[in-house]
Protein backbone atom coordinates (compact mmCIF):
# COMPACT_ATOMS: atom_id res chain seq x y z
CA UNK A 1 0.00 0.00 0.00
CA UNK A 2 1.37 3.40 -0.97
CA UNK A 3 0.45 6.21 1.37
CA UNK A 4 -0.36 9.73 0.21
CA UNK A 5 0.65 12.74 2.25
CA UNK A 6 -2.66 14.60 1.89
CA UNK A 7 -4.55 12.31 4.30
CA UNK A 8 -3.69 10.69 7.62
CA UNK A 9 -2.19 7.21 7.34
CA UNK A 10 -4.73 5.77 9.78
CA UNK A 11 -7.56 7.06 7.57
CA UNK A 12 -5.92 5.60 4.46
CA UNK A 13 -5.68 2.24 6.21
CA UNK A 14 -9.35 2.51 7.24
CA UNK A 15 -10.30 3.35 3.64
CA UNK A 16 -8.37 0.34 2.38
CA UNK A 17 -10.14 -1.96 4.85
CA UNK A 18 -13.52 -0.50 3.85
CA UNK A 19 -12.68 -1.13 0.19
CA UNK A 20 -11.83 -4.73 1.04
CA UNK A 21 -15.24 -5.08 2.66
CA UNK A 22 -17.01 -3.60 -0.37
CA UNK A 23 -14.99 -5.86 -2.71
CA UNK A 24 -16.03 -8.92 -0.70
CA UNK A 25 -12.52 -9.71 0.49
CA UNK A 26 -13.72 -9.19 4.07
CA UNK A 27 -17.26 -10.33 4.82
CA UNK A 28 -19.58 -9.55 7.73
CA UNK A 29 -18.54 -11.57 10.81
CA UNK A 30 -15.03 -12.17 9.37
CA UNK A 31 -12.15 -11.68 11.75
CA UNK A 32 -9.84 -8.95 10.47
CA UNK A 33 -6.04 -9.27 10.64
CA UNK A 34 -4.58 -8.59 14.07
CA UNK A 35 -3.23 -5.14 14.73
CA UNK A 36 0.28 -6.57 14.91
CA UNK A 37 -0.02 -8.57 11.67
CA UNK A 38 -1.42 -5.66 9.67
CA UNK A 39 1.21 -3.27 11.08
CA UNK A 40 3.97 -5.63 9.96
CA UNK A 41 2.36 -6.11 6.54
CA UNK A 42 1.95 -2.36 5.96
CA UNK A 43 5.22 -1.46 7.65
CA UNK A 44 3.59 1.04 10.00
CA UNK A 45 3.49 1.49 13.75
CA UNK A 46 0.97 -0.73 15.59
CA UNK A 47 -0.55 2.39 17.17
CA UNK A 48 -1.44 3.64 13.68
CA UNK A 49 -3.30 0.41 12.86
CA UNK A 50 -4.95 0.45 16.29
CA UNK A 51 -6.15 3.99 15.59
CA UNK A 52 -7.65 2.78 12.27
CA UNK A 53 -9.41 -0.10 14.02
CA UNK A 54 -10.73 2.16 16.78
CA UNK A 55 -12.01 4.60 14.16
CA UNK A 56 -13.78 1.79 12.28
CA UNK A 57 -15.22 0.50 15.53
CA UNK A 58 -16.55 3.99 16.36
CA UNK A 59 -18.15 4.08 12.89
CA UNK A 60 -19.85 0.72 13.55
CA UNK A 61 -17.91 -1.05 10.81
CA UNK A 62 -15.81 -3.20 13.15
CA UNK A 63 -16.79 -4.93 16.36
CA UNK A 64 -14.20 -5.69 19.04
CA UNK A 65 -14.56 -8.99 20.86
CA UNK A 66 -12.26 -8.71 23.85
CA UNK A 67 -9.49 -11.26 23.81
CA UNK A 68 -10.50 -12.52 20.36
CA UNK A 69 -9.98 -9.60 18.00
CA UNK A 70 -11.81 -7.31 15.63
CA UNK A 71 -14.58 -8.51 13.33
CA UNK A 72 -16.49 -6.97 10.43
CA UNK A 73 -19.92 -5.92 11.70
CA UNK A 74 -23.17 -7.21 10.20
CA UNK A 75 -24.08 -3.73 8.94
CA UNK A 76 -20.59 -2.76 7.71
CA UNK A 77 -21.44 -2.61 4.00
CA UNK A 78 -24.49 -0.41 4.59
CA UNK A 79 -22.56 1.91 6.91
CA UNK A 80 -19.66 2.23 4.46
CA UNK A 81 -22.04 2.98 1.57
CA UNK A 82 -23.97 5.56 3.60
CA UNK A 83 -20.76 7.28 4.68
CA UNK A 84 -19.33 7.25 1.14
CA UNK A 85 -22.53 8.72 -0.31
CA UNK A 86 -22.62 11.45 2.33
CA UNK A 87 -18.96 12.27 1.69
CA UNK A 88 -19.55 12.34 -2.07
CA UNK A 89 -22.55 14.67 -1.83
CA UNK A 90 -20.89 17.01 0.67
CA UNK A 91 -17.31 17.11 -0.63
CA UNK A 92 -16.90 15.80 -4.16
CA UNK A 93 -20.15 16.62 -5.97
CA UNK A 94 -20.03 20.40 -5.32
CA UNK A 95 -16.49 20.49 -6.77
CA UNK A 96 -17.60 18.41 -9.75
CA UNK A 97 -20.66 20.60 -10.40
CA UNK A 98 -18.50 23.73 -10.23
CA UNK A 99 -16.08 22.19 -12.75
CA UNK A 100 -18.97 21.30 -15.08
CA UNK A 101 -20.20 24.88 -14.85
CA UNK A 102 -16.74 26.37 -15.49
CA UNK A 103 -16.18 24.13 -18.51
CA UNK A 104 -19.70 24.85 -19.75
CA UNK A 105 -20.41 21.17 -20.23
CA UNK A 106 -23.91 20.21 -21.26
CA UNK A 107 -25.92 17.00 -21.06
CA UNK A 108 -24.71 15.94 -24.53
CA UNK A 109 -21.08 16.23 -23.41
CA UNK A 110 -21.77 14.26 -20.26
CA UNK A 111 -23.75 11.56 -22.09
CA UNK A 112 -20.87 11.09 -24.54
CA UNK A 113 -18.45 10.74 -21.66
CA UNK A 114 -20.70 8.30 -19.79
CA UNK A 115 -21.19 6.20 -22.94
CA UNK A 116 -17.43 6.12 -23.52
CA UNK A 117 -16.83 4.98 -19.94
CA UNK A 118 -19.63 2.42 -20.19
CA UNK A 119 -18.25 0.96 -23.45
CA UNK A 120 -14.75 0.58 -21.96
CA UNK A 121 -16.05 -1.81 -19.27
Amino acid sequence: MEFKSNRGIFLQIADSLCNQILEGKLLPHDRVPSVRDLAVELEVNRNTVMRSYAYLQDEGIFENKRGVGFFVSESAIQKINNKAKKDFFENELPFLLKKIELLKLNSKDLNQLLNKIKNND
